[in-house]
């Protein structure tokens, strides 16, 4: 029976770690595509670009959050 536990506990630790793994990547990327987008849109001189480039900090502020804390915790990890 403790076994058994141990056994599925570990498996579910594992497959959770993977998740956040990948689900922090994903974080990156999408940083990293929108802090592209608003130096594209910020370059133009169109008043419309300009504001989509304005309207892009509204996803790019709470994803430099999570790459905060992404790198605080591999920091912490490593020390």
């Amino acid at each position: 029976m403790i076994s058994t536990v141990t056994t599925t506990t570990v498996s579910t630790i594992t497959t959770a770690v993977g998740i956040a793994a990948s689900l922090g990547l994903m974080a990156v990327l999408t940083l990293v595509a929108f802090l592209i987008a608003k130096e594209l849109t910020g370059a133009d001189g169109r008043p419309r670009l300009r504001a989509l480039g304005r309207v892009l900090n509204v996803g790019i502020i709470p994803l430099l959050l999570v790459f905060a804390a992404i790198v605080t915790a591999k920091v912490v990890e490593v020390l």
